[in-house]
């Protein structure tokens, strides 16, 4: 068994062959040695990003959607109290038919409670301006003084839809089947195009309307920009929704004309 001062002297011994040996080689490399042994490189770490690794954005690139994978979850733009918000919301497949009168009357109080929240200090305001109420699917129109404020007044609405629809049918669990869809309208045209497609929406879905007469399950009985009807008290209710408070939604889009009414309820308009 080696004695300590003999595995020190071992040990020195080492270093001096290691050092010998690294300028036997670098006096070698000088010379002109061509030994690859002598003249091996060390190789360097490379560090690998993204696109090296999966050859960057490309066409046809990354995971392939799914049919079934409804709204993308992607950050939302931000809004102002200027613009206005589309929204769209789907039920699930074993949701009952929505437009049902005993559902509508409960539906017109959730809008109620949910239609205007005002601006204070610390909290931005909303108002819920138009509805149309399909069969399996709820349009909005609705302003916000910001995304955030927007977005919790929409949970909040949805939340009571949502316990309404269990309340009346009698059933329990999820009642949505994916995260509502939204879409930023800021002209005067995109207003006037989701005016008409919100009132016409029923139509185009096949149901079956009163002549002159605009649909019962949406806002059109209390909208005033028709150029062919006044509300006149045919259903005894008050207005749910809030009244706009903004050029663009109360003003800018009449520049394209008032709305017909005959579009919302003539099935013979539906082509294809």
């Amino acid at each position: 068994m080696l004695r300590l001062p003999e595995l020190l002297r071992l040990r020195l011994v080492c270093l001096v062959l290691r050092s010998t040996m690294a300028l036997a080689a670098s006096c070698a490399c000088k010379n002109g040695c061509q030994n690859s042994d002598m003249t091996r490189k060390i190789s360097r770490c490379e560090q690998l990003t993204f696109e090296r690794l999966l050859g960057g954005r490309r066409k046809g690139g990354g995971r392939k959607k799914s049919p079934d994978s409804g709204v993308p979850h992607l950050r939302r733009p931000p809004i102002s109290g200027r613009q206005a918000v589309h929204v769209t919301v789907r039920v699930r497949e074993d949701v009952p038919f929505l437009r049902q009168l005993h559902f509508l009357r409960e539906l017109h109080r959730c809008f109620e409670e949910a239609r205007e929240r005002p601006g204070r200090k610390t909290t931005g305001w909303f108002r819920l301006l138009h509805f149309s109420i399909q069969g399996n699917h709820i349009h909005l129109l609705v302003q916000g003084s910001d995304r955030g404020t927007l977005t919790r007044a929409l949970i909040g609405l949805l939340g009571r839809i949502g316990k309404a629809v269990n309340r009346v049918f009698g059933r329990s669990g999820e009642v949505f089947a994916d995260r509502y869809h939204d879409r930023v309208l800021s002209t005067p045209r995109e207003i006037y195009n989701v005016l008409r497609y919100l009132f016409d929406n029923a139509r185009k879905h096949g149901m079956s309307l009163i002549k002159g007469r605009p649909d019962p399950f949406s806002s059109g009985l209390w909208f005033d920009g028709w150029k062919d009807y006044v509300h006149d008290g045919w259903i005894r209710m008050e207005s749910p929704v809030a009244r706009a408070a903004s050029w663009l939604l109360n003003q800018g889009w009449r520049r394209y004309g008032l709305l017909e009414l005959r579009p919302a309820w003539d099935r013979s308009l539906n082509t294809g």
